[in-house]
C-alpha cells in the first residue's frame, strides 16, 4: 500500500490543466470560466496550462493571446499525441500543490472551484469530486441537465472510501474533479495515451488508491455535448472506438479486481462497467461483421461467467444483452430495432413467475430465451 504524507500547509496554488485541439469555437468561453474561478478561491494562485496539442485551427494562437495578457496562462506547444498525452505534458509543467483539469470546450460554473477547495480543506481528504451537468444546444438556445445518475451519486456531502459507495466509480470523469498535486505524484497516477476513454482507468486508480475521497453534491462542471459528430463520445460504430472501450473498461477492471473487495468489484461488473453498453446496443441494426464479432467477444470477456442478465442495465438492454451473449445476432439486432422504433419500455406481462417484457412473436421467440433475461425486477419501468 502507498503511504501519502498528509499536507500541513495551506494549498497555494492550482493547477489546471487544459489540453486543445480544434476548439477554436470554443476555447475562450472556457478559459474565462477558468480564470473567473480566481474570484472566489481567496489566497489561492490560479495557474493554467495549455496544451496545444497540434491543433490544425486558431485554439494555439488563442492560447497564446490569453498569456499574452494573463500571467496566470502559459501555453505549451506539441505535435498531436491525443488527449492523454496532451494532459501528461500539461501536468510535466504545472507548479501548483492543488490539480485539475479541463477540456476545452467545456465550461465551469462560477465559484465550483472554491466548492471542491472547501471539502478538500475541511476533509483533508485526496481529492473531491462534484456533480456535472450536460450541456446541450438547441433551438432555443443552450440548456443545462445533470444526469439523474451524477445527482443520485453526489446526493450529499461527505468523504468516504471507496468500499462505502463502490458505484461512485461510475463518475469517471477527469475534469469534475481537485486531486492534491502529492497524491497524484506518490500513487503514480497518469492519464493513458494513444487509446479514448482514458478517463476511467485512472479516475478508478483515483478511488482506489485514495486514503479519503470526498464528494460534494453542487454541479462543478458544464460538459458540452457537440452535435456535430465530432466528439469521440458520438463515433460509436467504429470499431475502433468500441476497441478502445474495452481496452479501458478491461483495464479499470483489473485494477477493481486487484484491490481485492468483492463487493467492490460486483458493483463495478454490473453497474459500472455495464453502464454505457446501451449505446453500442442502439448502434447493433446494420452494423458490420467485424464490430458485431468485437462486441461480443467484449461482452463475453467481462461478463461471460455471470451474465449481463445480473447487470443493472434497463429490462431492454438485458434482454439484448443475453442475446449478443448467445451469439444471437439476428435476434439482438431485430429487438435493439423494434426497441428504437417503439420509442417507449417494451410492454410487461403479469406471469405466475413475476413480471416479465413481452414482444410480438415476429420479434422474438421469447419461448427460447432464459426467463432471467425476461425479468422485469420491482420498480423498474
Amino acid at each position: 500500500m502507498v503511504r501519502l504524507t498528509r499536507l500541513r500547509r495551506a494549498p497555494s496554488r492550482l493547477s489546471v490543466v487544459v489540453p486543445a485541439y480544434d476548439v477554436a469555437a470554443y476555447l475562450p468561453e472556457c478559459l474565462d470560466s477558468v480564470l473567473t474561478q480566481s474570484d472566489s478561491l481567496g489566497r489561492v494562485g490560479l495557474e493554467v496550462v495549455v496544451v496545444d496539442d497540434g491543433s490544425p485551427d486558431s485554439s494555439g494562437e488563442i492560447a497564446e493571446s490569453y498569456a499574452a495578457h494573463d500571467p496566470r496562462v502559459r501555453v505549451v506547444h506539441t505535435v498531436n499525441q491525443g488527449l492523454g498525452a496532451a494532459r501528461n505534458e500539461g501536468l510535466r509543467h504545472v507548479t501548483g500543490d492543488l490539480l485539475m483539469f479541463a477540456d476545452s470546450d467545456d465550461v465551469l460554473p462560477p465559484g465550483a472551484y472554491a466548492v471542491l477547495l472547501r471539502q478538500l480543506t475541511r476533509t483533508g481528504a485526496d481529492f473531491v469530486t462534484g456533480s456535472v451537468a450536460r450541456l446541450e444546444g438547441s433551438p432555443d438556445g443552450d440548456r443545462l441537465v445533470e444526469p439523474p445518475w451524477m445527482s443520485r451519486l453526489h446526493k450529499q456531502r461527505m468523504d468516504l472510501v471507496i468500499d462505502d459507495l463502490p458505484e461512485i466509480l461510475g463518475d469517471v470523469f477527469a475534469w469534475n474533479k481537485l486531486f492534491r498535486a502529492a497524491f497524484w505524484r506518490e500513487t503514480g497516477l497518469s492519464w493513458p495515451e494513444g487509446v479514448r476513454y482514458e478517463d476511467q482507468p485512472t479516475t478508478t486508480l483515483a478511488y482506489l488508491r485514495a486514503r479519503r475521497f470526498g464528494i460534494v453534491p453542487e454541479v462543478v462542471y458544464h460538459w458540452r455535448i457537440r452535435s456535430d459528430g465530432t466528439s469521440i463520445t458520438q463515433q460509436r460504430s467504429s470499431l475502433q472506438d468500441l476497441r478502445d472501450r474495452w481496452s479501458t473498461k478491461l483495464t479499470s477492471l483489473r485494477s477493481v479486481e486487484e484491490y481485492g473487495a468483492p463487493k467492490v468489484t460486483a458493483v463495478f461488473r454490473d453497474r459500472v462497467l455495464a453502464g454505457d453498453l446501451h449505446r453500442y446496443f442502439a448502434e447493433l441494426p446494420g452494423c458490420d461483421d467485424e464490430w458485431w464479432e468485437l462486441l461480443r467477444s467484449g461482452v463475453q470477456s467481462i461478463w461471460g461467467s455471470r451474465s449481463l442478465t445480473h447487470s443493472g442495465l434497463l429490462p431492454a438492454d438485458r434482454l439484448v444483452g443475453w442475446l449478443v451473449e448467445q451469439g444471437r445476432r439476428s435476434d439482438a439486432e431485430a429487438v435493439a430495432t423494434y426497441v428504437r422504433d417503439l420509442g417507449r419500455p417494451l410492454d410487461r406481462v403479469d406471469t405466475p413467475d413475476g413480471r416479465r417484457l413481452d414482444l410480438p412473436a415476429d420479434v422474438l421467440d421469447i419461448s427460447t430465451v432464459d426467463a432471467r433475461a425476461l425479468e422485469v425486477r420491482a420498480g423498474e419501468r
